[in-house]
């Protein structure tokens, strides 16, 4: 079986700290999973290594059967959208766009207008002088209308009231049905996204805690908390 994402024995090194230790993970395709941990946990590091933006320090990423590191083909198949440093600081939103919908082959550009207009996005902005809920909203277009196989979302939504949050939620759940894929959900709003979520992936100190059915966990109140991730 071909797995959306697969790890073994996946370590990372930084100098002597341990960020990550022996993590197993078999992503199935077409699942939107949770990635939840406390601050430190591994979350980020974790999605560096599957995106090929640092290499493991032991142990083998594999996404959709294949290794990423320096693999055109198999990063094309990837949107991963972080909180910070995903876009280039003095591009204007519109040639951010314009570069995302060159770069994704899957790029729905109705998809990013109709997500700009219900934002009021200006287009003529740089990215630098846009407010932290105006980039988050930039990340939600580009994420959402990249239709990448595999698309990660590390916290996105800082910035977004209430009401914006719920919108990308609604969004991303309307795309998973017509156009399925595999969505990753890094975040620390566990209550409010824990519907969304097929399955979970709980990180803590470096290492796998818990990975299992969403419903499950539910009902055996399983709970994690501390500060934002």
């Amino acid at each position: 079986m071909t797995y959306a994402v697969e790890t073994r024995g996946l370590s990372k090194m930084f100098g002597k700290t341990q960020a990550l230790r022996e993590v197993n993970l078999a992503l199935e395709e077409n699942k939107i999973y949770g990635l939840l941990g406390r601050n430190g946990a591994g979350k980020s590091t974790l999605i560096k290594l599957l995106t090929s933006q640092i290499f493991p320090t032991a142990g083998e990423v594999k996404v959709f059967g294949e290794v990423p590191f320096e693999n055109a083909g198999v990063l094309s198949r990837i949107c991963v959208i972080r909180e910070n440093g995903t876009f280039l600081k003095e591009m204007k939103v519109k040639d951010t766009l314009q570069v995302a919908a060159a770069y994704y082959p899957n790029w729905d550009q109705s998809l990013a207008d109709r997500m700009v207009k219900h934002f009021k996005l200006d287009l003529r902005k740089c990215y630098k002088a846009l407010s932290l809920g105006m980039k988050s909203q930039l990340g939600m277009i580009v994420g959402l209308a990249s239709r990448a196989p595999l698309t990660i979302f590390d916290e996105p939504y800082l910035g977004l009231d209430a009401p914006g949050r719920q919108f990308f939620y609604d969004l991303l759940l309307e795309e998973y049905m017509a156009y399925p894929r595999t969505f990753i959900l890094a975040t620390h709003l566990i209550d409010e996204v824990a519907n969304l979520f097929e399955e979970v992936i709980i990180l803590a100190g470096g290492t796998v805690k818990l990975q299992d059915q969403a419903d499950r966990i539910k009902e055996k109140s399983f709970f994690i908390s501390g500060p934002p991730a």
